[in-house]
């Protein structure tokens, strides 16, 4: 991913605006400017998907590690999108 770039499919341009920020630049900003967030970030889970899908990572895990958790590293997405990524 880039910070911005070109989706041919949809033929739209996209950009990511926080693309260089650090989870922990994330979390003090939503702090700061009082966003409503899910409190399972609080309880080990990063990265949110379906029940089944998710599990909280431990440390020193890569924060999408809870996601598909079950998967073949090379298969990183949930049944309900269609699409394996």
């Amino acid at each position: 991913m880039d910070f911005i770039e070109y989706d041919e499919a949809n033929q739209i341009l996209k950009i990511h605006p926080l693309f260089d920020w650090t989870f922990e630049e994330v979390k003090n900003y939503c702090k700061e400017q009082h966003i409503p967030y899910n409190v399972l970030h609080d309880r080990g889970f990063p990265s949110i998907g379906c029940q089944p899908c998710t599990r909280a990572i431990q440390e020193g895990e890569d924060f999408r590690a809870g996601r598909w958790w079950w998967e073949d590293q090379s298969k990183k997405e949930c049944g309900l999108h269609g699409v394996k990524s």
